[in-house]
């Protein structure tokens, strides 16, 4: 059944109209001077009660008028309703064919509709079907609601942002959103065909923020976490050791680039990043130790338009899309994660702390 009703010529002025109204939702955004490396994108508040909670939604692969994508929709309107988080950010792969840019204002639209701020993080498929990269992204930056900003000169990549979040005038956590691009063929004596990586600009941009944000707290690391959709080469050793794996499924080797760029190591210097949260590879939603960082994979919130294999327990013929969420408290070290499937089953309820052994339960004792 083709799903095209709802948008009329009037509703697709709206989202290519110049300065479209944000939702009143309590968020500060820069909308001058957007293409600044130096800008930060938002600055969110903790509520009242000192808690924040994020929905990271990951590889929808939606196609506008498919009924194979009807249940992703259903996926993220549930999780949307069932949650109310307080932030959406989505880890790319929000599309997957043609037509393109109504695909990914389709699958966006519900987000922006729930008046809850949100972001994403471009995945390789997102600039396949026929628009280039930054045209996505000015579909998605025209619904209300969104932080992303526009492409920085100088920066590789256009959905690089920082988000931070506030309580009682201090920055207590960043978000670091990069783009982590398509794929990249080096000429040479062998030709080496491998997905993108992150390059030296979004190295020296990220830097740049964390040594101002560090400055800023007397000189102590801000906890931050980077959101992006192909995971860092060192996923593999690190999933090498059996011990590292704290919960999820792991149903399928990691694909992340073949070519290193040295953004862990650039993460482990700064001493501020706890987490990397990636998408990308469907039959994978674990948490990983690796050394006292958290490799992340959200939970693949698409349907039967490409492969995924995910069931309640690992691989299964009933596929079960849904979403990652994480929860925050001001003043508190670590952070809650846990799976939400569509359907309502929690799975993987983790509170995670680096440094700090095993993680908990959130009702106390080892996960």
């Amino acid at each position: 059944m083709k799903r095209r009703s709802f948008l009329k010529n009037a509703a697709w002025a709206s989202v290519f109209a110049v300065g479209a109204p944000l939702l009143s939702t309590g968020f500060r955004k820069y909308d001058g001077d957007t293409d600044s490396p130096e800008r930060i994108s938002a600055s969110l508040r903790f509520r009242e009660d000192g808690s924040f909670k994020i929905l990271q939604f990951t590889d929808t692969h939606y196609i506008y008028g498919d009924p194979r994508s009807d249940r992703a929709m259903e996926c993220v309107k549930e999780a949307l309703q069932a949650e109310k988080p307080d932030l959406v950010i989505h880890t790319g792969d929000i599309l997957f064919g043609r037509p393109d840019r109504e695909s990914a204002f389709e699958i966006m639209r519900p987000i922006s509709e729930s008046g809850i701020p949100f972001a994403v993080a471009l995945g390789n498929h997102d600039s396949q079907y026929g628009s280039p990269r930054e045209a996505i992204l000015s579909v998605i930056r025209a619904l209300p609601g969104c932080l992303n900003t526009a492409p920085k000169e100088g920066i590789y990549g256009c959905s690089n942002d920082v988000i931070t979040l506030q309580h009682k005038g201090k920055t207590e956590r960043v978000l670091y959103l990069f783009d982590s691009m398509d794929a990249v063929i080096l000429k040479g004596e062998e030709e080496i065909h491998s997905y993108d990586y992150i390059r030296y600009s979004q190295i020296g941009w990220y830097r740049r923020h964390s040594e101002r944000f560090t400055r800023e707290n007397g000189g102590t690391p801000v906890p931050s976490m980077a959101f992006f959709h192909i995971p860092l080469p060192e996923i593999n050793e690190a999933i090498a050791d059996p011990s590292n794996l704290l919960g999820g499924n792991n149903c399928e080797p990691p694909c992340p680039s073949r070519l290193n760029s040295g953004l862990l190591a650039q993460f482990r210097e700064m001493g501020d990043v706890e987490a990397i949260v990636t998408g990308h590879d469907h039959d994978c939603d674990y948490v990983l130790r690796y050394g006292n960082m958290y490799y992340i994979y959200g939970r693949y919130s698409g349907c039967d338009t490409v492969y995924n294999h995910l069931g309640r327990d690992g691989v299964s013929e009933e596929k079960i899309s849904g979403c990652r969420l994480f929860e925050f408290k001001a003043g508190e070290k670590g952070f809650r994660t846990w799976v939400r499937l569509h359907g309502g089953e929690v799975q993987q309820d983790l509170y995670l702390e680096p440094d700090a052994g095993l993680p908990q339960t959130p009702g106390g004792g080892d996960a």
